[in-house]
């Protein structure tokens, strides 16, 4: 597929705004010139055409990758195992031939990546949510292969079997790391992206600007903005005349210049269809479940296209939502399902074999750090302090101990000296009050292994956001204290998406995101990134 250069896509963009902005003028004057619509329209279904061709094709070239994986993965394990022969069944009487039985599990393990969402067109490029659905993939493929050798009664052991699923999942988890930086990397060029109109304030726009600059797995690439105010007397949508304003902030949070179209109620659709746009992302002024936002929605996918939205971080995006009609009247109910009492009871049960495995197995390590931070300075081995948990109750935190004994009398100044006294976290590069050994378990986050008590006596979980000192929860708004609504772990979405290296912002829109989405697969995924953020070390200092 041809690859343009991205900054003649911008001006392409800009000219064929400009000109439908000069047609519809003309049209307004004379409505003869109406007649031009429908090459808008061909132009529309043209752009519309070209996104499902690669779109069908970057998929279908996935599926072959992932299947070739799997039969890679199957016929290593199988040759390994020396079970690379036909199977016999003896029920029906035949033998399959083992590349046959391959190939069959390996559309297998297409069907379950499919049925998880692993090709859903908003998922290709991403990391954290393709993993969790390839995890999910591979306990549905190894159900299915599970009942295909049931059912034939093929000789093959279980261990073979699920050495198989294992080793495909695996495979194919480092074959899509590849292919998800290919992917980013032409999406820089403006490939495999939508075609995306930002809808909202300017303010908003380019907080939303500068937010999708620094996204490269998600798939929206702006062509154009719509910048929009909100009439507080007659409660409609107005178009912002501000376009100079617009332009300033459409450079500072983008880096290029983008058109700008004037909102119009009955035009804007028409006008998005007709250029190089699928997408249309409201950013704000329009709010979810108004009237404003179901008349605009309405608008935009009677042309076919897509709605997206940018919503706060407290949002409830992992509702599960019935809709219901009753005499002209639309009742909406919503639920968060793993707040259910079997979804508490299962994360509680699995803190308890985690942390007492962890326990156990890491007294090797604990031991020697124990003793080497006794001999240091002859000071405590603990360090308690005092958290907020669960619904603002306060517990005692354990953590070995990697600072002089009067860290907190230095914490102050040091905030002060560098201007993180607004901040909620405090983190600084080259802390003085770091001991030697501290030096060394902070790097790996030993000095978080005594928390596994806390785990097991119930004040923490496993994965959760950090619990917050009393003052830092003291300062806490409406919004960020919604984190606290789950119990506090010792690692969670902040450890493992950069740690210290995150802004503010990011950190706490992470923490409050996670009370919104937590479910049990998704604990294992942060466990599991967790150990590649230890073993990295990024973000921790």
């Amino acid at each position: 597929m041809a690859s343009l250069d991205s900054s003649s896509q911008w001006e392409d963009g800009r000219g064929r705004a400009q000109q439908q902005d000069a047609s519809q003028t003309q049209a307004a004057q004379n409505p003869a010139q109406q007649s031009q619509e429908p090459v808008q329209s061909v132009n529309g279904q043209s752009q519309l055409s070209h996104v499902m061709y690669w779109r069908f094709f970057v998929n279908l070239a996935l599926m072959f990758i992932d299947a070739a994986m799997f039969v890679i993965a199957g016929a290593t394990v199988l040759n390994i195992r020396d079970e690379a022969q036909p199977f016999f069944t003896p029920r029906f009487d035949f033998t399959m031939n083992a590349t046959l039985y391959l190939v069959i599990t390996a559309l297998f393990w297409v069907w379950s990546l499919h049925a998880v969402g692993v090709y859903h067109r908003h998922v290709m490029g991403d990391g954290y949510q393709l993993n969790a659905l390839l995890f999910k993939g591979m306990l549905t493929c190894w159900v299915i292969q599970c009942a295909f050798n049931f059912f034939f009664n093929f000789d093959l052991t279980l261990t073979s079997l699920c050495l198989m699923v294992i080793a495909g999942w695996a495979l194919t988890t480092v074959e899509r790391i590849f292919t998800r930086l290919f992917i980013t990397r032409s999406r820089s060029k403006g490939e495999y992206a939508y075609g995306t109109v930002l809808v909202g304030s300017p303010e908003g726009i380019g907080r939303t600007l500068k937010f999708l600059s620094r996204r490269e797995q998600l798939n929206y690439r702006p062509v154009a903005v719509c910048p929009i105010r909100l009439n507080p007397e007659t409660d409609l949508i107005e178009p912002d005349h501000d376009i100079e304003d617009m332009q300033r902030d459409i450079c500072m949070n983008w880096g290029s210049s983008l058109p700008v179209l004037e909102y119009d109620d009955h035009g804007l659709a028409e006008s998005i269809a007709g250029m190089d746009a699928q997408t249309v992302m409201v950013t704000d002024e329009i709010r979810r479940y108004s009237d404003n936002f179901n008349i605009f929605s309405v608008r935009m996918e009677s042309y076919g296209l897509e709605i997206a939205m940018v919503a706060s971080a407290a949002d409830t995006s992992n509702h599960e939502l019935q809709v219901r009609s009753i005499q002209g009247t639309t009742i909406i109910t919503q639920r968060l399902a793993q707040y259910s009492p079997s979804n508490r009871l299962i994360k509680r049960a699995l803190d308890l074999v985690i942390s007492t495995l962890a326990i156990i197995c890491s007294l090797i390590l604990t031991i020697p750090v124990a003793i080497a931070i006794k001999a240091t300075d002859g000071g405590p081995v603990f360090y308690k302090q005092k958290r907020i948990g669960l619904r603002g109750k306060p517990f005692e935190m354990l953590k070995f101990r990697s600072m002089v004994v009067n860290a907190d009398e230095l914490k102050k100044k040091l905030a002060e000296e560098t201007g993180q006294t607004d901040r909620f976290i405090f983190k600084m590069k080259n802390d003085p009050r770091i001991t030697k050994v501290g030096h060394f378990i902070r790097r790996f986050s030993i000095d978080e292994l005594p928390q596994f008590l806390n785990v097991f006596i119930g004040d923490m979980s496993v994965v959760g956001p950090r619990p917050p000192l009393p003052e830092e929860y003291a300062r806490y708004n409406k919004l960020y204290a919604t984190r606290m609504l789950v119990k506090p772990g010792i690692t969670g979405p902040w450890q493992v998406s950069g740690r210290s290296d995150l802004s503010a912002e990011e950190s706490e829109a992470l923490d409050v995101a996670y009370v919104q989405n937590w479910s049990v697969l998704g604990d294992f995924v942060l466990m599991f990134r967790t150990v590649g953020a230890v073993l990295s070390h990024k973000g921790a200092y």
